[in-house]
């Protein structure tokens, strides 16, 4: 039986999920550890010549660089990098002088085959070990990766790699990808298996490799924790474990629980990765997986809005993540109904004859409920609330532009409920128009209150007074009212958010009056009193 080696992309693959901002001192810890571990090969992070190399990352812009942070080099380990094809300049890239990182992995799209193949054959006269590591490859005919395999021969690297970039490949294309590579790959070549973890399989199909397995050697990549984009990537620790257990393996697993403990999980609780429905979406469509996450990130869209959006994705469109394109038809998805133009006049004639207050979900809402219950017997306010009822007073309207909160609304209360027209319903009091009440920041684009705020101003109100509008904190207890409308993001997310309400809410009060009744923390309205509250 051929060997089995295990090479850990922690350091590459979940670099996505910080901006491969590990800290110098953190970039040799993970290496010692998995070395500690008995991990085979060890990926250090990208080899990139056009970018400006800092020493916190694990992107580099020479070998040299990220051999600074091997600091004991055992000799049953070998150490790699990653080339996305045209980030390398084979003329900057030094012979191979029998340094600790030997191996060059190069990744590339179909498109780029040719010239990508040529790189590779350069690295490999440099003296490097070449991994080929071709993009999607449920993307190439059969004919087209009968051809991709022979020309490998030609180059004869130390591996090739079955990859399955959007993690949607199922066990009979895995085995099919196998028996093809098998038979027609030189037999000294290593056959890799890199996979994601869309739809749970990266677990499942490493057994099916392992097990299709004679006598060709085996590289399976992984990550500590599944670190990576969207949904991650095969567990370290789980396949260790898995191959101690049933292919008498002797690797040690606390070294990879430490590493995780002392230095991920940090990373973890500031942007989460792993399995999500947004990322089976983006799998079952096979597209790239970042716009899950785009869409994801929008906190306005349910799953089945998701669905809705995928379908409309052009199939040319779906290998390479483009931010324009998936953003135009997200406007154009929320923009779909046509614009509600009963009950507009009775609106406006209320709107202009009394108090206007709105409410927003925040904790203060719940925490100050007296304070706005007696202003609003105090001033006879017309009460808007937010994406919810207030659950404290009946609110004369409620007004929602997010199609989440919308579908968890009772639906006793449309004959009161202002919406934006991205959501479907005929049955509401009035639809405004969505993509008129959206703003220039981008993670408050089509925020509820930014939304109404700026239609009151609209409709001519120029003093609002508002409770309720807290801001984000990143403790997600310490958000809303009611622990059911809590969403889970990003801590940066969160800071974007904020930043954005007090740009606009900056921006809006040179033209209108807008004071809160509540204690805001995170945000600066002026209060009540004249002082200004966050």
């Amino acid at each position: 039986m051929g060997s089995i080696q295990v090479l850990d992309c922690t350091l590459r693959d979940g670099g996505y999920c910080n901006e491969w901002e590990f800290g110098k001192h953190n970039i040799k810890k993970i290496i010692m550890g998995l070395e500690d571990s008995g991990v085979e090969i060890i990926e250090c992070g990208f080899l990139n010549h056009k970018i400006e190399y800092t020493e916190d990352k694990s992107r580099f812009s020479s070998l040299s660089q990220a051999e600074h942070f091997i600091t004991q080099g055992k000799r049953d380990t070998k150490y790699v990098c990653m080339a996305n094809y045209g980030d390398v300049d084979v003329d900057r890239l030094e012979e191979y002088q029998g340094g600790m990182i030997d191996g060059i992995r190069v990744a590339f799209h179909k498109e780029d085959l040719a010239e990508a193949l040529e790189l590779c054959r350069i690295i490999g006269v440099k003296g490097y070990k070449v991994y080929i590591q071709p993009m999607v490859v449920l993307d190439y005919t059969d004919e087209e990766f009968l051809i991709l395999l022979h020309k490998a021969n030609e180059i004869h690297p130390y591996a090739f790699y079955i990859v399955d970039s959007f993690g949607v490949m199922k066990k009979k294309e895995l085995i099919h990808l196998y028996y093809m590579t098998e038979h027609n790959l030189d037999k000294s070549i290593c056959i890799g298996f890199h996979s994601h973890n869309n739809m749970q399989l990266s677990y499942a199909n490493a057994q099916v490799l392992l097990e299709l397995q004679g006598n060709r050697d085996i590289i399976i990549d992984s990550s500590i924790f599944g670190m990576g984009r969207g949904a991650g990537n095969l567990n370290t620790e789980l396949f260790e474990q898995y191959l101690n257990d049933n292919y008498n393996k002797n690797y040690r697993i606390n070294p990879i629980l430490i590493i995780y403990d002392e230095i991920l999980s940090t990373f973890y609780n500031k942007k989460s990765w792993g399995y999500s429905l947004s990322n089976y979406l983006s799998a079952s469509y096979s597209c790239h997986p970042n716009y899950a996450v785009y869409l994801d990130e929008k906190n306005t869209l349910s799953i089945g809005d998701m669905d809705k959006i995928f379908q409309m994705l052009d199939s040319d469109k779906r290998n390479i993540f483009d931010k324009e394109y998936i953003e135009s038809l997200y406007e154009q998805y929320m923009s779909r109904n046509r614009i509600w133009q009963e009950s507009i006049s009775e609106f406006k004639r209320l709107l202009l004859a009394r108090r206007i207050l709105v409410i927003a979900s925040g904790k203060s809402s719940y925490l100050e409920k007296e304070k706005i219950l007696d202003f609003i017997q105090e001033n006879n306010c017309l009460v808007i609330s937010i994406n919810a009822d207030y659950p404290y007073y009946e609110s004369d309207y409620v007004f929602v532009s997010n199609i989440r909160r919308y579908k968890q609304i009772n639906k006793n209360l449309l004959s009161k409920m202002i919406i934006t027209s991205n959501i479907l319903s005929d049955k509401v009091y009035l639809v405004i128009d969505y993509d008129s009440y959206t703003n220039a920041y981008e993670a408050v684009k089509d925020n509820a209150a930014l939304m109404l705020f700026k239609y009151l101003e609209n409709q001519g109100v120029r003093e609002i007074f508002v409770a309720g509008l807290d801001g984000y904190s990143h403790d997600l207890n310490d958000n809303y009212a009611d622990d059911n409308m809590i969403i889970k993001t990003s801590n940066e997310w969160f800071d974007k958010r904020n930043e954005g309400l007090n740009r606009y809410i900056e921006e809006l009060s040179g033209r209108i009056q807008i004071s809160s009744l509540t204690n805001t923390k995170y945000i600066r309205i002026q209060s009540i009193g004249g002082g200004q509250d966050g």
